[in-house]
Order: C-alpha cells, then structure tokens, then sequence
C-alpha cells in the first residue's frame, strides 16, 4: 500500500495541465484532446483509442486478443438481450421506450434532455423505461442493468459517438461542471481523473497500464477481470474515486451523469466498442 502510494504522489508531483485542453467551447475542447493525444501518442491510430491501454502495450494487447475468441461477457449479453425482449408486465418490452426500438442507439448517450434539462445516461433511461411501466428501477452497478446496457451497446458496435451540447445554458452548464469534476483534484492522494488519464496515460502504477482519456466511454459497459463480471462505467468513476481515497458517488448521480456527458463527447467520432474486456 505505501508503495503504492509513494507511486502516485510522484506521479501527481509532476502533472501539469496540457495547455492544448485549457480551451473553452465543446468543439475546441475536442479538438484540443485529439491533437494532445495524437502528439503524445503518434503511432497510435484515432480509432484505436477505444482499446485503451492495449493500444499502448503490444504484450497486453496480444493478451487481450487471445480472449476475444471467447469474450467473457458473452453470457451477460445474451441474458441482457433476453431481458430487453421479455415484456414487462403490462405488455410491453424496452423497444417502447427508445427510438428505434432500442436497437443501435448507444452512440447517441448521454445527450441533454432540453424538457427535463438534464444529463440522460444510458442506464438511466433504462430505469426511467422500466419505471414507466410500472417495474422496479434496477441496481446501477452491475447485474442486470449491465447485462441490457452491454447488449444495447452490441447492437451499436462500429457506430460512431455522436454526441450533442446544445447552445443552451442548461446544456453548456451540464457538460462544463463535468469537465470541472474531470479536472479537480479529490482524495487523499489529490488526483484529479486527468491526472492519471491525461496527464499519465501510458505509465504504470504498480501492475495497472494507464488508459488515455480517449475512446475510455466507448468500451463500457465493461468485464473486468478484478470484478471477474460486467460492471458499467459509473461503477468505474466509484472505483476510480476510491482509488484516491475520495468519497465516490452514488451512480447516475448528477455529477456522474454530467461527468460521463463531458468524457463522452471528447471521444466523438470514436466508435462503440463496448461491451469489452478490462484488466
């Protein structure tokens, strides 16, 4: 554990934030992260940021790829597919309650609900659905809300992210406060998530490979091998707070929700990939 830490506060010692993402509008943010990533990455494809860390790393990639014959959240995604097609009961299924049935849509969430004037999330909307037709809101972490998220994403696999922050105030709010939450600094060690994943993707910590910023939304929801099930990407932002001994929120809080809005636009133009295997 003191090894550990020792690590990153070195680490934290030495992080300064990229000028190139100290830009104001979404756009220019966007833009700015793809050139920042691309200078530090420069043999690494764009469209190879939605591996993450195996894009870094030929050893763990080959390792990874070895599992992708027989992906361990097969299972998962088949019973999420069931569950998505099974009426409620009332009659009706998920396909109710999203456009195009709920098939090949994943790219497009979250997206900022101009009515409600807030961050909707994937699983979220799952809920809302569920409770719309008199179910009971599914647990935000793992489980079957992970299972029907990963089969939705699958129906999406290639699909560019596309999403939007309208020019409204309520929208502009929304993704700004999650690009503060991605740049503040939290816990005990005083990282902030750009720390580790602008500022130090491609360095170890102990045994974990950091990830670049880029494509991370694009893979969830994820199995993770220290899990050893399918988790989504709020339960990440919990474990990632946890890492550095701040108190992690509730999933699909606010700031999560605006977080995941923020992170999820800079990777635009990347493709879904999820669901997909993490160390």
């Amino acid at each position: 554990m003191l090894k550990a830490k020792v690590i990153l506060v070195a680490l934290g010692a030495a992080m300064v934030l990229p000028q190139a993402l100290a830009a104001s509008s979404p756009e220019e943010d966007r833009k700015a992260a793809v050139e920042y990533f691309k200078q530090r990455f420069p043999d690494v494809p764009f469209k190879e940021f939605v591996n993450g860390q195996y894009a870094l790393d030929e050893d763990r990639r080959s390792q990874w790829e070895s599992l992708q014959d027989f992906p361990p959240y097969e299972f998962a995604v088949a019973e999420g597919q069931e569950m998505f097609e099974t009426p409620f009961a009332n009659g009706k299924t998920y396909a109710s309650c999203f456009e195009n049935g709920g098939i090949g849509i994943r790219q497009n969430y979250p997206y900022f609900d101009m009515e409600k004037k807030e961050v909707i999330t994937l699983e979220l909307a799952i809920n809302r659905c569920r409770e719309a037709n008199g179910e009971k809101p599914l647990r935000y972490k793992k489980g079957d809300i992970a299972s029907i998220s990963a089969y939705m994403a699958s129906t999406s696999e290639g699909k560019a992210f596309d999403i939007k922050v309208p020019d409204e105030p309520a929208a502009m709010a929304a993704y700004k406060d999650g690009k503060e939450f991605y740049y503040s600094r939290r816990g005990q060690l005083n990282f902030s998530c750009a720390s580790c994943h602008v500022q130090n993707p491609g360095n170890w910590i102990r045994a974990d490979l950091l990830s670049p910023a880029l494509g991370q939304p694009s893979n969830f929801p994820v199995h993770r091998s220290k899990w050893g099930e399918l988790g989504t990407l709020h339960r990440r932002f919990a474990g990632c707070n946890n890492n550095v001994r701040a108190e992690p929120l509730p999933p699909q809080s606010l700031e999560y929700r605006n977080l995941e809005y923020f992170l999820t636009y800079m990777s635009n133009g990347l493709p879904v990939v999820g669901p997909a295997t993490r160390p």
